[in-house]
């Protein structure tokens, strides 16, 4: 690692298949993320549930920190941090805020005023999963509706210089916004990739307000955080109906990401070795094919885990995020 990524030490974030409670006896566990409906809650704040469903092997996404870990709660928030990485987590009822748009809205401007006070104060990366994205005709659909509330929620924060993100749809019927957020003591680098347009300068086919996030963001100990990359060429979505050549898209987006994220960071040339994908797959019969194209092109892979989820557009069939170096 450069001098210049000697800040702070590396993110260690990893898939392990022990049982959330002794993961979180562990005194460094950061955060314990599981998935699925029927993943049993706990009152512990760094532990979440997503309803995604878990397509293959299960696992649970285990964050560790370095230093010693404290947690908490406030309000609606649940918390956890040492002294270089934080895990911000919220949960909003649309029923109770008004709908998704103020859900929305009001679950960012929740998370980023505890952030920004907190003694990690810089967003790297969020994560956003709720019911039925893709529900509703034009601008009424709901990922369009959450994209002008997140983007009232975050109002003056970042100037189009967003961290990275994915928001994915659920297929439980719960009406429940999740936001998550990995934090840190000092800023990140938001990362583009030329092959897309960014995203928050999308025109206004895509809806009244663009998403606002940035395509990747290098840590300050060099290492990449992707973002949600799916097939989008430009602003226009490809090879519809066909999941193969959608795979082969967005490999070819993440690897454009990398070698753009070369320019700031160390981090490793392409994807394998040191990499730790999450692939959301709209139909699940589409699954053995994904994890197949993925394994073939990437047998070094550390880690992938594979998710029934819908993705933003409908006419997209998968979308990878994960964590590079």
């Amino acid at each position: 690692m450069s001098e210049s990524h000697a800040g702070l030490p590396p993110l260690r974030i990893g898939y392990a298949r022990d049982a959330a409670a002794t993961l979180l006896a562990e005194p460094d566990v950061l955060a314990v993320i599981g998935f699925g409906a029927g993943m049993p809650a706990a009152d512990d704040p760094r532990r979440l549930r997503v309803g995604l469903d878990v397509l293959g092997e299960s696992a649970l996404e285990v964050w560790r920190a370095h230093g010693r870990v404290r947690c908490g709660r406030e309000g609606d928030l649940r918390w956890s941090c040492d002294d270089d990485y934080g895990f911000v987590a919220i949960e909003v009822e649309e029923a109770a805020s008004g709908g998704i748009a103020a859900a929305a809205e009001r679950a960012y401007r929740e998370l980023i005023a505890f952030i920004h006070a907190s003694a990690t104060p810089h967003v790297l990366r969020l994560w956003n999963y709720f019911d039925a994205i893709n529900l509703g005709a034009g601008d009424d659909e709901r990922y369009r509706c959450f994209c002008v509330g997140r983007a009232r929620g975050m109002a003056g924060t970042w100037q189009d210089s967003y961290p990275a993100a994915t928001a994915i749809g659920r297929r439980d019927g719960v009406r429940v916004l999740q936001v998550y957020a990995l934090t840190a003591r000092i800023p990140g680098i938001a990362v583009e990739n030329p092959r897309q347009v960014n995203a928050w300068r999308y025109p206004r086919e895509y809806g009244p307000t663009p998403p606002t996030f940035a395509r990747g963001m290098t840590t300050p100990a060099g290492q990449l955080l992707i973002s949600g990359t799916a097939a989008v060429v430009g602003s226009a979505s490809q090879h519809r109906n066909d999941v193969v050549g959608q795979i082969d898209e967005t490999l070819a987006n993440l690897d454009s990401l990398i070698n753009t994220a070369r320019v700031a960071a160390d981090a490793p040339a392409a994807l394998g070795a040191g990499s730790l994908l999450k692939a959301y797959v709209r139909d699940r019969t589409n699954v053995a094919r994904v994890e197949q194209k993925l394994r073939e092109h990437l047998p070094e892979l550390d880690g992938l885990l594979l998710l029934e989820g819908e993705i933003c557009r409908r006419e997209l069939l998968v979308e990878i995020d994960g964590l590079h170096g």
